[in-house]
């Protein structure tokens, strides 16, 4: 190894997931608006859909701080991956909290489970913030009561960001990494990016990881470099499908 390099440590970054941190662009407007309307929802239930990394999880943050606000809970309403539900757990649920987070729900699920729990939310008056990466309407579950359900869930799409929301995004990532970048840096990554959240976030972190390597601050060559690094990983993932 050169010394013009160094092992880049995987530190984590600090993502902050606050109200006043979240960005709001046309890409997303309609989900933040169910967010800040709780508990004036038309349904007990509501899912937010969209790509890896737009968001969802933030607004479910955003959504568990707006409940302890108005309700003064002293902490976090439950969150769960749906595809940890057990049949055991929605009755442990309810009891815990009348509103529920369920993340990442798929078709991958116990169903009969989420039937369950579907039931209980609904007829015992509680709430459900649903995530997912499609609307549930458009998911297949072998059990007929149960997709029958889910497909009468308010979906709301968060679609992919446009040039102002990628630009808060780039900013907020290296934020996060409590790194500074200049208005050249952030016209470059916008016009030669692949346009998606997962995208962005996948190249602030090749830039962060090649920066601290060389032990250079970020710069357009670095930059160049982290697009080539993510492009030619793409090309050989398909390769080798």
């Amino acid at each position: 190894m050169s010394d013009a390099e160094q092992i880049a440590f995987n530190f984590s970054p600090h993502p902050y997931l606050g109200r006043e941190d979240f960005m709001v662009s046309s890409c997303n407007a309609e989900a933040v608006k169910i967010v800040d309307t709780w508990p004036d929802w038309p349904f007990f239930a509501v899912c937010l859909y969209g790509p890896n990394g737009c968001g969802k999880t933030h607004l479910s943050r955003i959504f568990s701080d707006r409940i302890s606000l108005l309700t003064h809970y002293p902490y976090r309403i439950p969150y769960i991956q749906a595809e940890n539900l057990t049949l055991e757990m929605p009755f442990e649920l309810f009891q815990q909290n009348r509103c529920l987070i369920v993340e990442n729900l798929n078709e991958n699920i116990h169903q009969e489970a989420m039937f369950h729990l579907y039931n209980l939310y609904r007829n015992e008056g509680g709430f459900i913030l649903f995530t997912a990466e499609e609307a549930p309407a458009r998911m297949h579950f072998s059990l007929p009561d149960l997709q029958s359900r889910l497909n009468i869930i308010p979906s709301i799409e968060i679609g992919e960001p446009d040039d102002e929301m990628l630009s808060a995004l780039i900013l907020k990532l290296f934020a996060d990494r409590q790194l500074k970048v200049s208005p050249e840096i952030i016209n470059y990554m916008l016009h030669n990016m692949q346009r998606s959240f997962n995208y962005c976030n996948k190249l602030v972190s090749e830039i962060d990881n090649i920066s601290l390597a060389r032990k250079r601050a970020v710069s357009v060559s670095i930059v160049k470099e982290a697009l080539n690094t993510l492009n030619n990983a793409a090309q050989g993932e398909l390769f080798n499908d």
